[in-house]
C-alpha cells in the first residue's frame, strides 16, 4: 500500500512538470524557430500547390535557418520581391516573413547566436533525408 502511494505521489508530480512546462511563454528563440519553420513549410506548400500562379514559380528561393546570418538578407529579398502581390496565399507569407524579420532584428536582437553566415546553404539546403512511413 505505502509503494502505491508513493507511485501516486510521482505521478503526480509529473503531471504537474509537464502541465507548467506546456503553460509557460514561448520565448524569442522557439517563436523565431516555430515562425521559421512554419514560413519554410508555407513555402513548399505553395510550390507544390495547384492554384500556383506563374509568379510564385519565379519567387526567390525560401529555405529559412535562423542561425544563419545571412536569413535576414534573405527575408529582406524575400519581402521586397515586386511580383505576386494578386496571389492571397504569397501576400500572406510575405506578412509572416516581415513579422519574422522584426522579431529577430528587434525583440529577439540580443538572445540569437549566429553560427554561420554561409549564404550558399541558403540557395542550396542539405536537407535531412526523409524517413519512409
Amino acid at each position: 500500500k505505502f509503494p502505491t502511494m508513493k507511485m501516486l505521489l510521482s505521478l503526480i508530480a509529473l503531471l504537474s512538470a509537464a502541465l507548467l512546462a506546456n503553460a509557460a511563454p514561448p520565448t524569442c528563440y522557439s517563436r523565431v524557430l516555430s515562425l521559421s519553420k512554419e514560413i519554410t513549410e508555407s513555402f513548399k506548400e505553395l510550390q507544390t500547390s495547384k492554384a500556383v500562379d506563374s509568379c510564385v514559380e519565379m519567387l526567390p528561393r525560401l529555405y529559412l535557418d535562423i542561425h544563419n546570418y545571412c536569413v535576414l538578407g534573405k527575408l529582406r529579398d524575400f519581402v521586397a520581391y515586386p511580383r505576386c502581390e494578386r496571389v492571397l496565399e504569397v501576400s500572406e507569407l510575405k506578412e509572416k516573413a516581415r513579422s519574422l524579420y522584426t522579431i529577430m532584428i528587434s525583440y529577439c536582437r540580443r538572445d540569437l547566436v549566429f553560427l554561420t553566415d554561409d549564404c550558399s546553404a541558403l540557395e542550396n539546403p542539405i536537407l535531412p533525408p526523409i524517413e519512409p512511413s
